[in-house]
């Protein structure tokens, strides 16, 4: 398992990335979203929180490498532990993990397209996964289910901030108050830390 101590203790992602923005201003509550109907049909025998690599094969995901993190809050900014939280999305060709997925032949078998990661008591998430792209009819994006005991399950998608897409997609247009649909619009950015291409974005989540 890539554990979030592991890129953390190795990676400078830099004071701006961690910032904690509850710290600086009202607490945006994270809009719902539809899980969508390519929920992988089939969860894949590998899904830790490391998309980019399956199974130690040597030869890693196409695509974009990308550092996901985040918080799992609750309304009042406290972090939430023992979240699950888990992401999907399509590979670098635009297919998803299921069956249903358009252009299912030519699925990145390198892609593990589905992950899964538990908060410890910071309520922080890591995932190492691609820069999502888009696919006809969606801007890039990557869903997400928490799963809090005695809640029922959250289900969200976060986008990428300056895709011409965005203006296009009905989904994420559907959230019509203007604080909630930017809470859900992400920068990718380089890391900067040595590793070439490498981008990191961070997304909070806070529930009701």
């Amino acid at each position: 398992m890539f554990t979030r101590r592991r890129f953390l203790s190795g990676v400078a992602l830099g004071a701006a990335m961690f910032a904690a923005p509850w710290a600086r201003a009202e607490l945006v509550r994270t809009p719902r979203q539809t899980e969508g109907p390519f929920y992988p049909d089939r969860l894949p025998l590998d899904s830790d929180n490391n998309l980019v690599i399956v199974e130690n094969r040597s030869t890693p995901a196409a695509g974009k490498v990308t550092h996901l993190t985040g918080r799992v809050l609750d309304g009042r900014g406290n972090p939430i532990r023992n979240a699950v939280v888990e992401i999907w999305q399509v590979d670098a060709n635009g297919v998803y993990l299921h069956s249903g997925s358009a252009g299912t032949g030519k699925r990145d078998p390198n892609f593990q397209g589905f992950g899964r990661f538990q908060t410890a008591s910071d309520g922080e998430y890591y995932f190492r996964t691609i820069k999502p792209v888009s696919y006809p009819g969606r801007a890039p994006h990557i869903h997400f289910a928490v799963k809090v005991k005695g809640r029922e399950t959250f289900t969200t998608q976060c986008y990428v901030r300056g895709d011409p897409a965005n203006e296009r997609d009905g989904l994420l247009r559907s959230i019509v108050d203007r604080r909630a649909r930017e809470s859900v619009i992400v920068a990718f950015s380089d890391i900067g830390d040595g590793r070439p291409g490498d981008l990191g974005a961070r997304f909070d989540i806070v529930l009701g």
